[in-house]
């Protein structure tokens, strides 16, 4: 957990150093936004720039931008003059809503696909699973979101194109993104089996004379997860840090539909907000992997723990 400090230290140097050399120049913008006009009055600029310290060294400006994002004050929108805190607080729980059903939608297909294509193995069940793992990852998502759109909106009309209004607007998005995701854990998942039911525990697990489903389920499953759990890790990462594409395709008021705006009206504020949150996120869902882990198999311990000194 120490390790992670200096690490989201970068992210925030980085996200604020990109902000300062980025072009334009933030006092014109609140400027504009304020009065509704180009800036005019060099003075009143001066003094705006004054009070929002944009004369002050660098490193100072820095260290003062990050004492208030440690307190949740991650400045103002030039676009909306809200703070954007605010505006990504307001829209986290559409992305959540976004990623969660994604991941549980790839999941669902992932694991019985992966599991009965490595237990049955050069089958006609494997060739069509790596058919799909193969079309899967090819497949743009965006491409997919279209083709999903034209057969189930357009032509069949069983379901909304755009919006966030009921659960039927969550069908298609989320299952443009489970079957994305899908087609890379399902692969993943057959080749880490087939790894882990070739090792001597599975041929002493069934010389004990324990069901070939606890064998498979049980001792292969769980031997073959880490590498899963790990992609599992850094596409929930991906999705909770907003699925810009499938959210810019169906119109999902999300934080990477605002991303998207934030970068269309250079709006800095928002768009250094988005990356101390994207990061973030993938250092805690990072940790949490690397946690997992110790759970997933006991023979792995944590660096400086009682039984360190035994592995």
């Amino acid at each position: 957990m120490l390790s992670l400090l200096p690490v989201w230290i970068a992210i925030t140097f980085l996200a604020f150093g990109l902000g300062v050399i980025a072009p334009g120049d933030p006092a014109e913008a609140i400027y504009y936004h304020t009065f509704g006009v180009p800036p005019t009055d060099q003075a009143a600029l001066d003094e705006l720039r004054e009070e929002l310290g944009l004369n002050d060294p660098f490193l100072v400006r820095y260290g003062l931008w990050t004492y208030r994002a440690v307190q949740g004050d991650l400045g103002i929108s030039y676009r909306t003059g809200d703070p954007v805190w605010n505006q990504m607080v307001s829209r986290l729980w559409a992305t959540l809503k976004l990623a969660l059903g994604g991941v549980m939608v790839a999941l669902v297909i992932a694991f019985p696909l992966g599991i009965l294509a490595a237990v049955r193995q050069d089958s006609s069940l494997d060739l069509a699973a790596r058919l799909f793992s193969l079309i899967g990852a090819a497949m743009p998502s965006y491409w997919l979101a279209y083709l999903l759109i034209l057969v189930f909106a357009v032509h069949l009309h069983w379901l909304p194109v755009a919006g966030s209004d009921s659960w039927q607007h969550l069908v298609l998005p989320c299952t443009t993104l489970g079957l994305s995701g899908a087609a890379l854990l399902s692969r993943l998942l057959r080749s880490s089996m087939l790894e882990a039911m070739g090792n001597e525990y599975m041929r002493v697990a069934r010389a004990k004379g324990l069901p070939e489903r606890r064998v498979i389920l049980v001792h292969a499953l769980r031997n073959a997860l880490i590498p899963v759990v790990t992609v599992m890790g850094t596409m929930l990462g991906f999705l909770l840090s907003g699925a810009i594409v499938i959210e810019t395709v169906f119109a999902w008021p999300g934080l990477g539909r605002m991303m998207i705006d934030a970068i269309s009206f250079r709006d800095y504020p928002v768009i250094q907000g988005f990356v101390i949150f994207a990061g973030t996120v993938f250092v805690l869902i990072n940790l949490a992997v690397d946690v997992s882990y110790t759970w997933i198999d006991p023979r792995i311990r944590l660096a400086g723990g009682p039984d360190a000194g035994r592995n």
